[in-house]
């Protein structure tokens, strides 16, 4: 069966995370990713964090599957002509370079296009055009000035950033969405353009919500927050604890084991079809016809009082029994579950989320698989790339090269050092 991105050539100058993540999500849709590294070294993340001794990190093989690794030493007149044929022959550039390192590499915008006018160069920036488009981001510093971080934690508390990398992986989605149209649009137009997706940008993208929330505060209190109605709104979006941000009420709560477990907690969600049910559940069936409960404006100025009663139903139960029990009832709930569990979930193991992966160096691993799944292009995660291992590979087969021209570039030190594999 045909992958849905076969035959489309990336040509993948990233390193870290956020532009790997998008060239990962590429290669695993069936696209031939070519990840240029320097020789010697190649991307920074495959000796940072490392767990295991002269072994790539996880934070690199996690974020480079069904990858092809070619070291080009771009400083040599021979890597960098080699480098030159790439971009002719792919349909994509990918990179996430401070501003100004590809122009300062001889590869301006306008030098991309006079060798290849169809080629795609897609860019991962930390902040738009505009006064900060220089500065250097990373995660955290996008979530900080993406809004993620001003509108995340409890209000007597300091702003905090979320475990989940929105700032990073977040915009390497949004890249690969942008790729994928600009693709898309090629087939009309014939010809190539930029892609930018800045971190900044994502991130508040993916706070909409929270600028959707500034201007009702115009308007008034916002009354699904917990400080309403005894705290005080001020002239921003405030920090609004673990409130679902949406027109149903939600809280995480304690539930059975909590004294001693971390993570023994629930997310329960109030909402108003099935408030009778859940008035049911918890032993509080007069709350149904009661004025002050019956409907969803009565209760908005009572949450932290309907959360505290939920919660005494939720202790005496463990996570996994309170949410088979709400399902029954359609009640909408989460377990709050840990890195640990998502490890041993047989369904995620089963649909590819959860996957798997044997290296040569560092054994088996588990890593995330592709999040989207599609019926007629099934993923399948292959292990990152040891450093240079398809260097003579991809000159042969992706530009043409003969043994002969290949040996002679590898003397010149266009190619630099590579790692080989062992006979498997």
């Amino acid at each position: 069966m045909a992958k849905a991105l076969e035959g489309v050539k990336i040509l993948d100058f990233t390193h870290v995370q956020s532009g790997p993540t998008c060239t990962q999500l590429l290669a695993w849709f069936g696209a031939d990713v070519i990840k240029v590294e320097r020789p010697g070294e190649g991307d920074i993340t495959r000796g940072q964090l490392r767990d295991i001794p002269d072994a790539d990190s996880l934070y690199f093989t996690m974020l480079n599957h069904n990858k092809r690794s070619i070291t080009l030493d771009t400083k040599n007149p021979a890597g960098k002509a080699i480098l030159e044929e790439l971009v002719r022959t792919c349909d994509v550039m990918v990179e996430n370079f401070a501003p100004g390192v590809l122009d300062r590499m001889g590869f301006s915008w306008e030098r991309i296009q006079e060798i290849n006018p169809r080629i795609i160069v897609a860019s991962v920036k930390g902040f738009g055009p505009g006064p900060y488009e220089d500065c250097k981001v990373y995660e955290n510093v996008a979530q900080c000035a993406g809004g993620a971080a001003s509108t995340t934690g409890f209000d007597d508390g300091p702003p905090l950033v979320t475990g989940a990398q929105i700032g990073d992986s977040g915009t390497g989605l949004h890249l690969a969405l942008g790729i994928v149209t600009a693709l898309y649009q090629r087939t009309h137009t014939g010809r190539g353009q930029k892609v930018l997706a800045a971190m900044q940008d994502a991130v508040l993208n993916l706070c909409r919500v929270k600028l959707r929330d500034q201007q009702r505060l115009a308007h008034g209190p916002l009354k699904e927050y917990p400080q309403y109605p005894n705290g005080e709104f001020g002239d921003t979006v405030p920090r609004a604890g673990n409130a679902s941000g949406g027109g149903q009420p939600g809280w995480i709560l304690k539930c059975k084991g909590w004294e001693t477990d971390p993570n023994a907690y629930i997310y329960f969600i109030t909402q108003a079809p099935v408030w009778a049910k859940i008035c049911d559940v918890i032993g509080k069936p007069e709350w149904v016809t009661d004025p002050d409960y019956a409907t969803p404006v009565a209760r908005l100025p009572r949450l932290k009082e309907i959360f505290a009663t939920v919660e005494e139903w939720t202790m005496t139960k463990t996570k996994f029994e309170a949410m088979e029990i709400l399902n029954q009832h359609d009640i909408p709930c989460g377990p709050i579950l840990s890195m640990k569990e998502l490890a041993e979930d047989q369904s995620l193991r089963e649909t590819g989320t959860v996957v798997e992966v044997d290296h040569p160096k560092r054994g088996k691993y588990l890593s995330v698989g592709n999040p989207i799944k599609l019926s007629d292009s099934p993923t399948e995660v292959t292990r990152s790339p040891l450093l240079g291992e398809h260097t003579d590979e991809i000159l042969s087969e992706v530009l043409g090269f003969d043994p002969q021209r290949i040996a002679e570039l590898r003397e010149s030190g266009a190619l630099g050092a590579t790692r080989r594999l062992a006979a498997e």
